[in-house]
């Protein structure tokens, strides 16, 4: 990437979290830090797995392109893509609209490495694949709350709700995957009034270009059942894993935690928080997920807001560091 470009992802990225930290009350950060204790801790490094959980899925869908592809560039390193990761989510989390910051920051600086139609069909699909296994999770945690949980009729009608919305998000991805999302979406996207005439400007310049994105997203989805299977599974497992966040949280303030109810707080809450996803960090709806979703299941509301005070103080933290990644380059 140029170094103008990774420059101004990195003075973007800055100062919107300049803004998010002067949103923070220093005395309840501390005191919430004190109260954690080595817990905080624990819930910062269980993200350097998770991450790692990310990048293995998102360089299985690289080699998969690669091993099946007639390029001959350099091979793309696991630990570099790492910190491309990271910086990729850091600069989705500081962004209102979540894809509108890190995937371009992906594709660029992996285009020089793979090209740019690989880069772009390999960042698409990793997002695709990302997003999807967030409605296999949200449908799998209704149907889970079913099993452990008792039901009031109200409660019923929202989870058959979740689980038809999710089913149909479901089905719409796996027809993405068939047939590509990049020209759909550019085709979507020229309805809007705001971007209209740029999409149909670009669909009209790059129509080629483009099909071929939407030709290797199908290829892995056809060709390598496998690969794609393994992808959803690391991506699905990652959204399990990060319910230990929460777990740990609440192991500060009871004695006994089920994670049951942790898988179903993160599920909740996440789900809550997307629907208001043109937020940056998902300010205001994270902390409602949390405060809906503990005191539904028997919790205080205090423990909601201690736990949306660790979970926001672990995302700035990676938030900073993924935006110091970004200035941290291999020099040939």
């Amino acid at each position: 990437m140029k170094k103008k470009y990774q420059n101004a992802f990195f003075l973007f990225g800055i100062a919107v979290f300049a803004v998010m930290l002067t949103n923070l009350n220093l005395h309840e950060v501390l005191a919430g830090i004190s109260r954690a204790g080595y817990w905080f801790f624990a819930v910062v490094l269980l993200w350097v797995f998770l991450y790692a959980l990310n990048t293995t899925a998102w360089y299985l869908i690289i080699k998969s392109q690669m091993q099946h592809g007639r390029s001959n560039k350099s091979h793309v390193p696991f630990l570099w893509l790492y910190k491309i990761t990271v910086s990729g989510f850091a600069l989705n989390y500081a962004t209102p609209g979540g894809l509108m910051g890190g995937e371009p920051y992906r594709i660029m600086e992996l285009a020089p490495r793979i090209g740019t139609e690989r880069a772009s069909s390999s960042v698409i699909l990793y997002a695709m694949t990302h997003i999807f296994s967030h409605f296999w999770f949200w449908m799998l945690s209704a149907l889970l709350y079913v099993i452990t949980q008792p039901l009031s009729l109200g409660m019923s009608l929202l989870l058959a709700l979740i689980v038809a919305f999710c089913s149909l998000a479901v089905w719409f991805f796996l027809s993405g995957y068939k047939k590509g999302l990049a020209v759909r979406g550019m085709n979507l996207l020229s309805h809007f009034p705001w971007a209209g005439k740029w999409a149909r400007r670009f669909i009209d310049n790059h129509s080629e270009r483009l099909q071929t994105i939407d030709n290797q997203i199908a290829a892995l989805h056809g060709q390598n059942p496998r690969v794609f299977l393994a992808v959803v599974m690391l991506e699905l497992l990652c959204r399990v894993c990060s319910a230990f966040e929460i777990y740990f949280v609440l192991l500060v303030l009871y004695t006994h935690v089920s994670f049951v109810n942790s898988v179903l707080i993160l599920a909740f809450t996440s789900l809550f928080a997307n629907m208001l996803f043109f937020m940056p960090l998902q300010l205001g709806g994270r902390e409602g997920g949390f405060y809906m979703s503990v005191t539904k299941l028997g919790m205080t509301p205090s423990a909601a807001v201690f736990v949306a005070l660790i979970v926001r103080l672990r995302e700035l933290v990676w938030t900073g560091i993924g935006l110091l990644l970004i200035k941290v380059t291999k020099r040939k």
